[in-house]
């Protein structure tokens, strides 16, 4: 039982009782330390797997550093350089000609299968894992199929095309012309079925009491699509956009696997110019270069992306 001290001050005289611990203070400071001990390893992996080159990138990017010798110290010359570089601006114009076609495409077609697998259809487990199976196959093999059907002379899709009257079908990764349509098509084929789950999970998050209460009010399915759908779905769509463009800026294993940047540089992207520049010519500062000016792209990408969305939701 604790003991009550009396303490004189003057003429008056306050009774003082020993400090009680609250009851909760151990729980919550046991409960703090399990949960530091689950995400120390994260961080721990994250600062030294991420966090350190990243910084080290910034510095190495204006040095003239090939790994060999010492990084001597040249200031802002490697930016200079990538300003007057004509391969730097065709790898530019590439990527963002293959993200301004594959982002919206890849966006439609995986919505439209989110909307036609979210219903009780028969087999409806297979289809969607159909549907997913190629974002978890080997890229390898990937591109490899498709090159064979792509192949101009014995394919089998410019054979279908011949059959349906293409005298001159196109050359597809051999032509300058049809090498990136041709790179796209796979990259949509292949990144559709993940981002259709995102889609699907944000549909079953739909209440179903919206679409019964526009059922009542005689609104036709596309009224629905447009007014309960789509805005319900606006925060996944959102995260399905800016994980699409980041991905799309920093494209590389299909181009180099498929196309190796060619025919010439119609292939050629920012991610395969940084690859070139730092692996295959060893000028690491160059390539640290690029790699600035990349990540610049996609930070100003996403920022406007953000500040569109959040327009869109205060009207």
């Amino acid at each position: 039982m604790p003991t009550t001290t009396i303490e004189g001050v003057g003429p008056r005289v306050r009774a003082v009782e020993p400090r009680r611990r609250r009851p909760g203070a151990k729980l919550r400071r046991r409960n703090t330390m399990i949960g530091w001990s689950f995400i120390l390893p994260n961080f721990i992996g994250f600062a030294l797997l991420t966090l350190v080159p990243v910084i080290a990138l910034f510095y190495i990017s204006f040095t003239n550093w090939d790994v060999f010798g010492a990084a001597k110290w040249i200031g802002l010359e490697n930016f200079r350089r990538l300003v007057n570089d004509a391969s730097f601006h065709t790898s530019v114009w590439n990527t963002l000609y293959y993200s301004a076609v594959h982002i919206p495409l890849t966006l439609a077609l995986s919505l439209g299968l989110a909307l036609l697998l979210n219903r009780k259809l028969r087999g409806v487990a297979f289809f969607r894992t159909a549907a997913f199976f190629p974002y978890i196959t080997s890229i390898v093999a990937i591109t490899t199929v498709w090159n064979l059907l792509f192949s101009p002379e014995y394919g089998p899709i410019n054979q279908m095309l011949r059959l349906i009257g293409v005298d001159s079908p196109p050359g597809w990764t051999n032509s300058a012309t049809w090498a990136m349509p041709a790179v796209i098509i796979v990259g949509t084929w292949r990144e559709m079925g993940y981002y259709m789950i995102l889609f699907l999970a944000g549909l079953q998050a739909v209440p179903r009491e919206l679409y019964e209460a526009a059922r009542m009010d005689g609104a036709n399915a596309w009224q629905r699509f447009r007014n309960v759908t789509m805005p319900c779905m606006r925060p996944t769509t959102f995260f399905v956009t800016v994980m699409l463009t980041i991905g799309s800026f920093k494209v590389f294993d299909i181009i180099l696997l498929m196309t190796n940047g060619g025919p010439g540089q119609a292939t050629l992207v920012l991610s395969q110019f940084i690859y070139q520049k730092g692996f295959v010519e060893f000028k690491f500062g160059y390539a640290s270069a690029a790699s600035i000016a990349l990540f610049l792209i996609c930070i100003v990408v996403t920022i406007v992306q953000f500040v569109v969305n959040k327009r869109r939701q205060t009207r």
